[in-house]
């Protein structure tokens, strides 16, 4: 298999009335989602875009994943925008990139008109009407390898600058089987998608729907902020399976919804991106017993996640939830700051090997180059690996521990410091909702944000018990709200611009 599409193809063939995406209101069929991508995939072919970037600026609606899939029918790579993005990143995604084409739907039109973008804007309902061109769509799928791009998705990191990363066929497809063996994915999993479609997060439900003729629900972004309603959502359509961030889980049980409802159909509950609170994960544990709980960390330069640790048994807020061992046909290694494998319970930097790599990023050579280097314990032949910038170890019993970002941690008071194990201490209480720890390097600062119950001279009094001297925050702020990335991560950015400030 060489073309992510064979999956479409496959569910079409076995199920083609049954409903493959839906935002329960608007649904399409696995016919339809066949039919849209035809018509996408042959208005590129008549309008000679081939092997371009086209950009889809739609909202998340069915339409918007068929307008994906037709773009890669076409030969192209599709480049996702939403109108929630910041008009300074779009602006700044279309100036890095050349693309002769934007599909937009009637939401979008109106602000896409008023972007600086010279290529051709064109309605996704007027594209849709196109008539199949059988001919042309098979001229395009003979010549599709597996190291074409399938789409570009921005990403900002710690610089706040847009990169784009290239996913190719290749990637996708090896990230897709060896996820959905981990996960037990089948025709009888119901997603529940929780991640913004310009996400590669939403990989974690596209994909899988199409392979296995599933059904993937796209939950309205408005459902995460109202817990109660977000849980009667999964409860009505019956969804069974969830890969979501860390904090759109929390909003859900640190706000005591469990004691009003619990998403009862849940039996697969997968979740990353950040390090759980444990006494929240406790919660879910504790609300469905019979689900699995398994974490998942990778970073969008290796396709999605590469890690997985399948939680079993109950934890305690003393627990230590590992990212456990990579998936199949992908080796993790972890370097130290001599670039040698580091030894065991050491810390070094996370590196990623295997065909799930992306190619790198878009227009951008020497940010590439930088981070993916040839393999330093590999002195034979040319071999990537991908710096991911996170540090871990791996412990007695072989699972790799998440330590923190490299660039989360800090130098202090003589110390090495994680602020990643400052909040783990700050979320161990009862009280505290969210957290967020920065440093503040103009003044040599540790400063604590959080929300929950409980005084600021309160937090510091139990920390005191909780966390040695050089690691206590130097201030500690109560505030009404952190501030979250629109896949639900917090944004430290935004943190640091306004409440270092403030």
């Amino acid at each position: 298999m060489h073309n992510i599409l064979d999956y479409m193809t496959a569910s079409f063939n076995n199920t083609p009335d049954k409903i493959a995406f839906s935002d329960g209101k608007d649904s399409l069929t696995f016919r339809e989602v066949r039919k849209l991508c035809d018509a996408t995939g042959t208005y590129l072919a008549h309008e000679n875009i081939y092997k371009k970037p086209v950009f889809v600026f739609m909202a998340k609606h069915p339409h918007t994943i068929a307008a994906f899939l037709g773009v890669v029918r076409g030969g192209n790579f599709y480049v996702p925008l939403d109108a929630e993005m910041p008009r300074l990143r779009i602006e700044h995604i279309l100036n890095d990139l050349d693309s002769p084409l934007m599909i937009c739907d009637e939401e979008t039109l109106a602000i896409a008109k008023t972007l600086d973008f010279d290529g051709k804007i064109v309605l996704c309902n007027d594209i849709f009407k196109k008539q199949a061109d059988p001919a042309a769509l098979e001229k395009i799928a003979e010549k599709v390898i597996d190291t074409d791009p399938v789409y570009i998705v921005f990403t900002s990191g710690s610089t706040g600058i847009p990169k784009g990363v290239v996913a190719c066929h290749r990637s996708v497809i090896d990230y897709i089987e060896q996820l959905s063996a981990v996960l037990g994915f089948s025709d009888k999993t119901i997603f529940g998608n929780q991640s913004p479609l310009y996400f590669d997060a939403c990989l974690k439900e596209i994909y899988p729907t199409l392979k296995f003729g599933a059904t993937a629900y796209l939950i309205p972004a408005k459902l995460f902020m109202q817990p109660i309603k977000l849980v009667e959502f999964l409860n009505e359509f019956q969804i069974n399976t969830i890969c979501w961030v860390v904090s759109a889980m929390t909003m859900i049980s640190a706000f005591n919804t469990f004691k009003t409802i619990i998403p009862k159909y849940l039996l697969s509950v997968n979740f990353g991106s950040e390090v759980f609170p444990l006494k929240e994960l406790i919660k879910w544990q504790a609300a469905l017993p019979e689900a699995s709980f398994v974490n998942l960390y990778g970073p969008t330069e290796s396709t999605g996640m590469c890690c997985y640790h399948k939680i079993s048994g109950e934890i305690n807020d003393t627990s230590v939830i590992p990212i456990g061992r990579p998936f199949k046909n992908t080796e993790i290694i972890i370097l130290n700051e001599q670039d040698e494998r580091a030894a065991l319970n050491e810390s070094g930097e996370i590196c990623v090997r295997g065909t799930s790599l992306t190619l790198g990023y878009y227009n951008d050579f020497a940010k590439t180059g930088s981070v993916f280097v040839q393999n330093p314990l590999n002195k034979n032949y040319p071999e990537l690996i991908y710096r991911t910038g996170d540090l871990g170890f791996v412990n007695d019993e072989g699972n790799i521990v998440f330590c923190s970002r490299k660039d989360h941690q800090i130098k202090h008071m003589g110390h090495r410091i994680e602020l990643g194990e400052i909040e783990a201490s700050v979320y161990l209480l009862a009280e505290i909702k969210m957290a967020c720890c920065l440093y503040d390097k103009a003044k040599n600062k540790i400063r604590l944000f959080y929300v929950g119950d409980i005084t600021g001279k309160e937090v510091t009094e139990r920390l005191k018990e909780l966390l040695p001297r050089y690691m206590m925050p130097n201030s500690v702020k109560k505030v009404a709200a952190i501030p979250l990335k629109a896949n639900g991560k917090i944004d430290r950015g935004a943190m640091r611009n306004t409440l270092l400030d403030s």
